[in-house]
């Protein structure tokens, strides 16, 4: 055992000198900026199209394993072997993720796009074997996800691995990341264009012209290796439809009101069956996917039983089962019948979200184009048979579908628009295809501000906005920091009275109610002020005085957004009201409990980067260690702000202890003798790190 863990070593030290020599080599031929760019994408974009190209061919191997081989093996249970066969992959798939790489447990996306904006695009190397791994299982053995998930998962980690191999900057990093995943859609669904505008839409989260030459390279180099091997066939061949009358856009545009409503139950069908399982306690976590997949088997054997199944295999394929391209090709002919979409459309929202939330590893890209092709198909089929002389043929409102559905789970209708025109090559429905999507994305944002990629990351605690999380005052609530107990004032109580509670609660203001307890207005001890300058103004009462026009906040919204309310009457505080009834008051938000919510916010980001970080230590391949230190009298780093150490690129100080008192660092943050520092850092920078904080090379820590 010990000769084994010493190899392992031996080969890990082997390829970080490589990568030490080779950035060296780099460095001392000083190439220029766009010498690397490009040739860091080209070397992405060919390792990402025969990461692709393997993906599928594992699929495929797997399915013919679970499905032709596993079929024969159990031939005494007939087609009742399906019932089981997802849950072999589950068994497979279960521990793989568990035991080797958590990241590759779902439909991969959310973990890419946190990578992006909170590690600098740091994805373990590891992610891309075990993710390639996970999802050829779990979707050859029946489980209804999709491929773009993985492999835009796969082709980021590789790009993220020569990146971090190189040792090239954070941003370039990322850069890297995006082109892996450019690549990866490029090469699965021979979709160059389409590939590029989801890595910059989805993963980095904006559209940079800096990012776009290099995305662009890696996707068609990406599609190029895959078309040597699968051939340029497109994904989807569809009659060639077009809009028959202008009033048909009036359809369309409520085709796109219904695909918004689908998108965001999808969505939420999702996370709530994963909540589900999460409760499940007393069970192992890595055989829930076998329990899962023991669920999808009865639901593909009810719908072998309705005649929904692929045969010519040993036993027959349930249509629900795997990517599902067979049955959308069906609808976008127009030859499937409205009850059999229906079914579809049903069957396939609750075999996905059993497959993801049990714990499956696959995409949720082609499972919503299945729902949106299916949903179309049954839309049109209804609207043509009522205005057969102004509508097109039912598999034109599929294709639409298609896109609506996925632009509103995703929130991306750039990239719903173009993949779905590269996927087919229709041209002619373009127009009703973008009025659609865009209708889409307005309602299901309207209903759900997250998407299905970003709801993962919300439910931890971050929130995306444009590719990077957003302001930590965004994270909590107003309900959360609210004062609840409040002194109001009556309508009706005179000015001199208004004085005397001043003088007995030291308030600054008060919220008016009226004689049903209602709010009706606030009155500060600046209106106080000036009423007391006019003459009588003691025998005036608070209504007289009180604001009315007011600004309010809202229990469910953001304290951000509270205070950039607040800065636009540089006021102090807010009444918190009901949403159903502005005038029923909840409590009030003041400045200083907004800062103690950024307090507590920052806490809660630092004890999760350090969550982060005991968990990549973890792992046998870490680099990244913790280092505690105390600062001594003579340390060249007291006295000084944070900012002013010059610490090395690769390490983050996650606290600074001061006596009881525990500070998070910040730039400003003056550090004196007897700190208690708690940094996370590459072991290669840990010497520079020691140097810095007490003035010796290297060291012991505290």
């Amino acid at each position: 055992m010990e000769t084994e863990v010493k190899a392992a070593e031996d080969v890990r030290e082997f390829w970080r000198r490589l990568a030490r020599q080779i950035a060296a080599r780099l460095d001392m031929l000083s190439a220029p900026e766009w010498a690397v760019v490009i040739g860091t994408a080209l070397v992405v974009g060919v390792t990402a199209g025969f990461g692709a190209v393997v993906f599928r061919w594992l699929i495929a191997k797997a399915q013919w394993l679970f499905f032709d081989v596993g079929g024969r093996l159990f031939s005494f249970m007939g087609d009742y072997y399906i019932i089981i066969a997802p849950a072999l992959g589950g068994l497979i798939v279960g521990p793989l993720v568990y035991f080797f790489a958590r990241e590759a447990k779902g439909h991969g996306v959310p973990e890419v796009m946190e990578a992006v904006a909170l590690k600098g695009g740091r994805i373990r190397p590891r992610v891309a074997v075990i993710k390639s791994l996970a999802s050829s299982v779990c979707i050859g053995s029946g489980g209804s996800v999709g491929r773009e998930g993985p492999i835009v998962q796969i082709g980021s980690a590789l790009g993220s691995t020569l990146g971090q191999f190189l040792k090239l900057s954070e941003d370039r990093v990322r850069n890297l990341v995006a082109c892996g995943a450019a690549g990866g859609i490029s090469a699965t669904f021979n979709a160059p264009i389409a590939g590029a505008i989801f890595a910059l839409e989805i993963i980095q989260g904006e559209l940079q012209a800096g990012y776009f030459g290099a995305v662009v390279i890696s996707a068609v180099v990406a599609d190029i290796v895959a078309q040597v091997f699968e051939g340029s066939t497109r994904a989807f061949p569809v009659p060639p439809y077009s809009l028959v009358s202008p009033w048909e856009l009036g359809l369309y545009a409520l085709l796109g009101v219904v695909a918004a409503l689908v998108s965001v139950f999808y969505s939420k069908m999702v996370y709530w069956l994963e909540d589900l399982f999460e409760a499940w306690k007393g069970f192992p976590e890595y055989l829930k996917p076998v329990a899962g997949g023991l669920l999808l088997g009865l639901m593909g054997i009810a719908v072998i039983s309705a005649g929904m199944g692929i045969e010519g295999g040993t036993v027959p394929f349930p249509r629900i089962f795997g990517v599902g391209y067979e049955s959308i090709e069906i609808a976008l002919s127009g030859q499937m019948a409205l009850s059999a979409a229906l079914l579809l459309l049903t069957a396939k929202l609750f075999a996905t979200a059993l497959t993801l939330g049990s714990g499956g590893s696959g995409g949720v890209f082609a499972p919503s184009l299945f729902m949106g092709s299916m949903l179309g198909l049954v839309f049109g089929h209804f609207v043509h048979a009522q205005l057969p002389n102004i509508t097109a043929p039912a598999g034109a409102y599929a294709l639409v579908g298609m896109a609506a559905v996925f632009a509103g789970a995703a929130h991306a209708p750039v990239t719903a628009i173009l993949i779905l025109f590269e996927m087919t090559g229709d041209y002619n429905i373009i127009l009703p295809l973008m009025f659609s999507t865009v209708i889409s994305v307005l309602i299901s944002r309207a209903i759900e501000p997250e998407s299905i990629y970003t709801a993962k990351l919300a439910r931890r605690g971050i929130r995306l906005e444009h590719g990077r999380d957003v302001d930590l005052l965004q994270t909590v609530k107003v309900e959360d920091v609210m004062t609840r107990d409040v002194d109001t004032v009556p309508a009706h109580l005179s000015l001199a009275g208004l004085l005397a509670e001043f003088e007995r609660t030291h308030h600054h203001g008060f919220p008016v109610l009226d004689g049903d307890g209602k709010l009706i207005g606030v009155v500060t001890l600046q209106d106080m002020e000036q009423a007391m300058q006019e003459p009588g103004w003691d025998s005036r009462k608070v209504a007289d005085i009180a604001t009315t026009d007011l600004l309010v906040a809202y229990p469910d919204e953001s304290v951000g957004t509270a205070l950039r309310r607040m800065g636009t009457r540089d006021i102090g505080r807010l009444p918190v009201v009901s949403r159903d009834d502005p005038t029923q008051l909840l409590g009030v938000v003041r400045r200083q409990d907004i800062v103690r919510a950024y307090n507590a916010a920052l806490l809660v980001r630092a004890d999760r980067i350090q969550r982060d970080a005991q968990h990549e230590l973890q792992q046998p391949e870490s680099r990244l260690q913790f280092v505690e230190c105390v600062l001594p009298p003579d340390s060249p780093a007291v006295g000084k702000a944070i900012r002013e150490l010059n610490l090395p690129h690769e390490c983050v100080l996650v606290s600074v202890r001061r006596g009881n008192e525990r500070l998070i660092p910040r730039g400003d943050t003056v550090l004196q003798p007897g700190d208690y520092i708690t940094a996370y850092v590459d072991e290669d920078e840990r010497n520079c790190l020691m140097e810095r904080l007490r003035g010796e090379s290297g060291g012991n820590g505290g």
